[in-house]
C-alpha cells in the first residue's frame, strides 16, 4: 500500500509540474501574443529623469540613453521629443544629457520613470504636422478599421501599417516627407488596436491573420483612386506587408514594399520578448509551443523557405545588427537571397523598429532614391 501510495503521490506530482510548465510557458508567450498597442516591450529599458533645463534633459545612463538620433519619450500621462546626446556639456558617471526639444503633453520631473520610443509624434497628421487628413473607415472582414488619410496628387498611395509596441502615429515620422513628395497616405489601425475590431482569440498573431487588414487597405485605396500601392511596414507591420503582397488579391496593385525591422521569424521574437521578460531559456520552447496552440501559428520562417521566394516586387528593407527584437541576420539572408529585387540598409546603434530615428535625414534619402522609380 505505501509503495502505491508513494507511486501515485510522484505521478501527481509529475503531472503538477508538467501542468506548472505549460502554465508559464503560456505566461511567457504574453510577451508577444499580448503586446499592447502604444506601450514599451519588454526589451526597452525604463530610464529615471534626474532633471531638466532649458532644452536639454539628464537621464540615466545606459546604452538606450546614448542611442544617436530623434526620439519620443514616453512616461505614464507624458510625451516629448528628444534629439542627440549633447556634446560639450557635463555629463556625470551615472546621467546622459540629451537635447529636449519639446514637451507635447504633461511634465518632466526628477524621478519619472520614462522610456525611449519611436514615436515622435502623437495625436494625428493635422494635429502633429499641421497636414491636411480625413479620419475613415476601411472595411475588414472583423469591421471597420480606423485610418487616416493624407492626400496627395500622385496615383501610387503609401499604406503605412506599424507593427509591436507602437501605433498609427508612427507613421507620421516619415509623412512629412511622403506628403513633401506627393504621395497619398494611408496610416492604418488594425485588429487589436484602440478603435479596431479585437481579434476572436483576442491575441496578436504577429501578422499572420492581421496582414488581410493590410489587404482590405489595398482595396480601400484602389476604391479610391490608387494605381498603385507601396507597402511601407514596421516590425509586424512589415510581416503584414510581405504576405499582403504575396497573397493579396490585388497584389498586382503593389509596386513596391518598405519594410523597416521585419519580423521574419515568429518563434525568434516571441524568444527574444519572452526572454526580456526573463523567462528561464528552458521554458521558450514551451512558450513557442504555447503560442502555437493558441494562435494556430506554424513553422519558423527562419529555417523555412526565404520570404524573398515569392517577392514579386522591389523591396527596401531598413535593419540594424542592434535589433534584439527580429534578427539583423534574417532580413541580410533575404537581401542575399533576391539581390535582384531586395537593397538592404544596414542602420548601426537602432533598436527594433527606429531605424528612422537614428538618422532621419539618410533614411528619407534613401526612400526618396527607392520611391522615384515607384512614382
Amino acid at each position: 500500500m505505501r509503495t502505491v501510495k508513494a507511486t501515485a503521490a510522484a505521478v501527481t506530482a509529475v503531472i503538477g509540474a508538467g501542468a506548472a510548465a505549460v502554465a508559464a510557458g503560456r505566461l511567457a508567450s504574453d510577451a508577444a501574443l499580448k503586446a499592447p498597442p502604444g506601450r514599451p516591450l519588454p526589451t526597452e529599458p525604463r530610464l529615471t529623469v534626474h532633471g531638466t533645463a532649458a532644452g536639454q534633459i539628464t537621464l540615466t545612463r545606459d546604452l538606450a540613453a546614448l542611442r544617436p538620433g530623434r526620439y519620443g519619450l514616453s512616461g505614464n500621462g507624458s510625451h516629448a521629443v528628444v534629439g542627440p546626446v549633447l556634446a560639450g556639456v557635463a555629463h556625470s558617471a551615472d546621467t546622459v544629457v540629451r537635447r529636449l526639444e519639446s514637451v507635447t503633453h504633461g511634465t518632466l520631473t526628477s524621478g519619472d520613470k520614462v522610456w525611449l520610443t519611436p514615436n515622435v509624434y502623437v495625436g494625428n497628421p493635422s494635429a502633429a504636422l499641421g497636414l491636411e487628413h480625413a479620419d475613415v473607415d476601411v472595411p475588414g472582414e472583423l469591421g471597420a478599421l480606423p485610418a487616416w488619410f493624407v492626400p496627395g496628387k500622385r496615383d501610387t498611395w503609401v499604406i503605412a501599417v506599424h507593427g509591436l509596441g507602437t501605433t498609427r502615429e508612427l507613421a507620421m515620422n516619415v509623412m512629412g516627407f511622403l506628403h513633401r513628395s506627393r504621395f497619398p497616405v494611408l496610416a492604418l489601425a488594425y485588429r487589436g488596436d484602440l478603435g479596431a475590431p479585437r481579434p476572436p482569440d483576442g491575441l496578436n498573431h504577429l501578422g499572420e491573420t492581421e496582414w488581410r487588414d493590410l489587404d482590405a487597405a489595398i482595396r480601400y485605396a484602389v476604391r479610391y483612386g490608387a494605381r498603385q500601392v507601396v507597402l511601407h511596414g514596421w516590425s509586424t507591420g512589415a510581416t503584414m506587408a510581405l504576405r499582403a503582397a504575396a497573397h493579396s488579391g490585388l497584389r498586382d496593385r503593389v509596386s513596391g514594399l518598405v519594410l523597416d525591422s521585419p519580423v521574419l521569424s515568429w518563434e525568434t521574437t516571441l524568444r527574444a520578448l519572452a526572454s526580456a521578460r526573463r523567462t528561464p531559456g528552458a521554458l521558450l520552447p514551451l512558450a513557442v509551443r504555447a503560442a502555437q496552440g493558441r494562435t494556430g501559428l506554424t513553422g519558423d520562417r527562419a529555417t523555412g523557405p526565404a520570404p524573398a521566394d515569392g517577392l514579386r516586387v522591389p523591396a527596401l528593407v531598413f535593419h540594424g545588427p542592434d535589433d534584439t527584437v527580429a534578427p539583423w541576420q534574417l532580413s541580410r539572408r533575404l537581401a542575399d537571397a533576391r539581390p535582384d529585387m531586395v537593397a538592404l540598409r544596414t542602420v548601426a546603434a537602432a533598436p527594433h523598429g527606429a531605424m528612422w530615428n537614428a538618422d532621419p535625414e539618410a533614411y528619407e534619402e534613401a526612400l526618396r532614391r527607392f520611391m522615384t522609380p515607384l512614382m
